[in-house]
Formats: structure tokens, sequence, C-alpha cells
């Protein structure tokens, strides 16, 4: 078994990453990544969907690095700080969609436990489906299944809140 480092360097703001980047150690990582992304930029689901999404499984997970990485691409892409902030409560916000707001019912779905039963009930399905082609439905469940690739990046490794990714590890 191998002794975690203790390396004390800082980056100047005082923020550091519990682990180096993970490519060094995992070189498929960064095609894994390059696969997913250019997998739900097929154009099926509106940008503002995939990052409302994954905004949302951040908060759900209680990432940092995600909200704040989302948040930062929703503001990019020049949306309201009124839907961002509203993406939280976003079941009796007014900015959303009927497309989005199902969208958002089913991340919360897959990541919150259920025990009254199936996460995604055949009920939520169809609902989902009254919005989304069967492309649009695998593009959107692969756009969850990406946030859920990089949650246990975040919660682990911790990198840096803000920075652009292959800078947000300090070691």
């Amino acid at each position: 078994m191998s002794t975690p480092t203790t390396d004390t360097t800082k980056d100047t703001d005082g923020l550091r990453s519990r682990l180096p980047a993970p490519f060094e150690f995992l070189p498929g990582a960064g095609e894994i990544s390059g696969v997913m992304a250019k997998a739900i930029r097929n154009g099926a689901v509106p940008q503002a969907t995939v990052n409302l999404v994954q905004l949302r499984a951040g908060q759900i997970v209680g990432s940092t690095y995600h909200t704040v990485r989302q948040t930062g691409e929703l503001r990019k892409a020049g949306e309201t700080e009124e839907r961002i902030t509203a993406v939280a409560s976003w079941r009796d916000a007014p900015y959303f969609t009927d497309a989005e707001r199902v969208a958002l019912e089913l991340v919360e779905a897959v990541l919150a436990p259920n025990p009254f039963g199936e996460r995604v009930p055949d009920e939520l399905f169809a609902r989902v489906a009254a919005h989304y082609d069967d492309k649009a439905l695998w593009t959107l469940t692969l756009v969850i299944g990406q946030i859920c690739y990089y949650i246990p990046v975040a919660l682990i490794a911790k990198p840096i809140p803000g920075r652009a990714p292959g800078k947000n590890y300090s070691r």
C-alpha cells in the first residue's frame, strides 16, 4: 500500500487539489473525456440544457467544483443569473421550459435514491420522451453519465474550482 504524498506546495490563491492530474496515471482518461464530450455535443440536446442538468447534478452531490464549472459555462453562454440561481429550486421557478424541467427531474431521479420504487419510473420516462426523440434521449442519458464519470474525480481528487480543465490540479 502506498503512502499518500504530503506535498505542501500551494498555488498563489492558497487552493490545491488532493491529487495530481490523472492523465499520467490513467492515459486513457483523456480519450474517454473527449469521446463523451463529442458525443453529447451532437445537437440533439441544447447546450443550455446540458449545462443546467450538469449544474443540478453538481448541486445534488455537493460538488463545489462542478457547480462553479457549470455556472461559469452557463454565464459564458449568456444565461441569466435568474436561470442559473433557480436551478436549485427549479420545480417552482418560472425560468425553465417544460423540456428543461423534465431533464432536471430526470437527473434528480437518477442521482437521488427513491425508497418508494424505481428511480426512473415509466411515467417519468414518458414525460421525458414527450420532449425528446430517441437520439436526444440517448444524448441526455450520456449527459448524466458524463457528469457521473466526473463526480468521483471532483469529490475525491478535489480539482481547484474555477480553473480551466488541465490547470485545475496543483500537484
